[in-house]
Protein backbone atom coordinates (compact mmCIF):
# COMPACT_ATOMS: atom_id res chain seq x y z
CA UNK A 1 0.00 0.00 0.00
CA UNK A 2 1.26 3.18 -1.02
CA UNK A 3 2.02 6.23 1.53
CA UNK A 4 -0.95 8.61 0.10
CA UNK A 5 -3.38 5.82 1.05
CA UNK A 6 -2.29 5.38 4.37
CA UNK A 7 -2.18 8.55 4.88
CA UNK A 8 -5.78 8.76 4.22
CA UNK A 9 -6.66 6.31 6.73
CA UNK A 10 -7.58 7.05 10.29
CA UNK A 11 -5.59 5.71 13.99
CA UNK A 12 -8.19 2.55 13.97
CA UNK A 13 -7.72 1.74 10.16
CA UNK A 14 -3.53 1.84 10.40
CA UNK A 15 -3.84 -0.57 13.76
CA UNK A 16 -5.74 -2.64 11.82
CA UNK A 17 -3.15 -2.24 8.46
CA UNK A 18 -0.41 -2.87 10.42
CA UNK A 19 -1.84 -6.11 12.26
CA UNK A 20 -2.53 -7.56 8.88
CA UNK A 21 0.23 -6.88 7.71
CA UNK A 22 2.00 -8.68 10.46
CA UNK A 23 0.15 -11.53 10.40
CA UNK A 24 0.77 -11.97 6.14
CA UNK A 25 4.48 -11.39 7.29
CA UNK A 26 4.44 -14.26 9.72
CA UNK A 27 2.74 -16.31 7.04
CA UNK A 28 5.37 -15.90 4.71
CA UNK A 29 8.59 -16.79 7.34
CA UNK A 30 6.46 -20.12 7.76
CA UNK A 31 6.40 -20.61 4.19
CA UNK A 32 10.18 -19.53 4.27
CA UNK A 33 10.97 -22.15 7.07
CA UNK A 34 8.93 -24.86 5.09
CA UNK A 35 10.43 -23.81 1.51
CA UNK A 36 7.58 -23.14 0.21
CA UNK A 37 8.22 -19.95 -0.40
CA UNK A 38 9.21 -19.02 -4.27
CA UNK A 39 9.97 -15.17 -3.88
CA UNK A 40 12.00 -13.64 -0.66
CA UNK A 41 11.56 -10.27 -1.51
CA UNK A 42 8.35 -10.68 -0.49
CA UNK A 43 9.89 -10.79 3.56
CA UNK A 44 11.22 -7.34 2.91
CA UNK A 45 8.41 -5.94 1.13
CA UNK A 46 6.05 -6.71 3.66
CA UNK A 47 8.95 -5.59 6.43
CA UNK A 48 8.70 -2.32 4.73
CA UNK A 49 5.15 -2.35 4.46
CA UNK A 50 5.02 -2.84 8.56
CA UNK A 51 7.53 0.11 9.30
CA UNK A 52 5.81 2.58 6.46
CA UNK A 53 2.53 1.93 8.01
CA UNK A 54 4.15 2.14 11.80
CA UNK A 55 5.67 5.24 11.03
CA UNK A 56 2.40 7.46 9.54
CA UNK A 57 0.34 5.89 12.63
CA UNK A 58 3.07 6.93 15.00
CA UNK A 59 2.97 10.32 12.95
CA UNK A 60 -0.55 10.54 13.39
CA UNK A 61 -0.43 9.96 16.89
CA UNK A 62 1.51 12.51 18.05
CA UNK A 63 -0.16 15.01 15.96
CA UNK A 64 -3.30 13.72 17.80
CA UNK A 65 -1.76 13.80 21.32
CA UNK A 66 -0.31 17.63 20.20
CA UNK A 67 -4.33 18.94 19.90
Amino acid sequence: MKTTELRQKDVAGLEAEVKSLQKAHFGLRMQKATQQLNNNATLGNTRRAIARAKTILGEKQRAAAAK
